[in-house]
């Protein structure tokens, strides 16, 4: 009988979780993924967390609380950085040291730190001290870990090639049959706009509406980079700096029509990007901005409400700009 690690489906999941689910298969080990997000399970979440935390840590208690009995180990990786000179958010690294002191019986946590912050640091390391909890075969934790980069390659270059994560890959591509009459580019954490309850369905309701959707995901990370280096100053968190990026590039693209940023309350990173992103928006654009903040409070319908005005906006719009072209 395998053993098995459980993967919480909630924060860095989005990102890395093609690399992770391979590099576990790779040694034999069963990777078990928590659940999709519903009610209960974010209840769950919400009552084992403290109020400080932000909307994605209580959901991601959720996921562990979902997990804990059916694993034997949980694995929550204590990304520190992720590039050099960068961090993640402070809750990120917490987020292991929160679910021990909060959760009783759990089974053991894998909570290795992978920080890049400085020159020489590897993410080579990271899964060589992973894998030696599973075996003591260097060549085959390598082979492993060969593979995981692969793996995580491809899936980069499908999200670029237009396609989104998992089951949502197909909205994008095929949801409106070739509909769509406007393009709205949707800045915000995989963890936030991919998750399908948390976005109460956003990005379906956005393709169901005649939309052809685009995220952060669909740049290369050259791209974001070169457009986020138009700050002043060099933005350290790692994830903000995707969502500055995708949007600066985004306003300057004639082929979007509007921009949505999704935010979570309480989220310090976010409000500040949110302000940078307006902002920018104000003095350097004349593209529709909609500014949606999410928590366990918000109701689908006034998200729907706004949602439906936003567009009617970016198509009354864009229907002034097609008539001005012809006079």
């Amino acid at each position: 009988m395998s053993i098995k690690v459980g993967i919480p489906r909630a924060l860095l999941y989005y990102y890395f979780y093609p690399q992770w689910l391979s590099f576990f298969q790779h040694l034999g080990v069963e990777p078990v993924v928590s659940h999709k997000t519903t009610r209960g399970l974010l209840e769950k979440g919400l009552r084992s967390t403290v109020d400080e935390a932000c909307l994605p840590v209580k959901l991601a208690v959720g996921h562990v609380l979902d997990l804990k009995d059916r694993v034997d180990y949980l694995f929550l990786p204590r990304m520190v950085s992720m590039a050099r000179r960068e961090y993640i958010c402070p809750k990120f690294l917490g987020f292991p040291d929160m679910v021990r002191n909060t959760i009783d019986n759990l089974p053991p946590v894998i909570d290795i730190n992978l920080d890049l912050y400085r020159r020489g640091s590897n993410t080579y390391t990271f899964y060589q001290a992973l894998g030696k909890i599973f075996t003591k075969n260097p060549a085959r934790i390598y082979l492993a870990y060969r593979a995981s980069c692969q793996a995580l390659g491809e899936y980069c270059k499908q999200l670029e090639s237009g396609l989104l994560p998992g089951e949502l890959k197909t909205l994008c591509s095929n949801g409106n049959n070739g509909m769509a009459d406007v393009t709205i580019a949707v800045i915000g954490h995989p963890y936030n706009i991919y998750d399908r309850f948390i976005s109460m369905d956003m990005i379906k309701r956005l393709s169901e509406s005649g939309v052809n959707v685009v995220t952060a995901d669909h740049l290369a990370e050259s791209v974001i980079r070169r457009e986020a280096g138009k700050l002043p100053k060099q933005l350290f968190w790692t994830l903000n700096q995707r969502m500055i990026g995708a949007a600066y590039r985004y306003f300057n693209e004639p082929e979007i029509h509007g921009l949505i940023h999704v935010a979570s309350f309480g989220c310090g990173p976010d409000s500040m990007t949110g302000e940078l992103i307006e902002r920018f928006a104000r003095s350097r654009s004349t593209k529709p901005l909609l500014v949606l903040t999410l928590d366990e409070h918000t109701g689908e319908a006034g998200m729907v409400t706004r949602l439906e005005a936003f567009l009617d906006m970016v198509r009354w719009r864009r229907n002034l700009a097609d008539v001005a072209v012809t006079l």
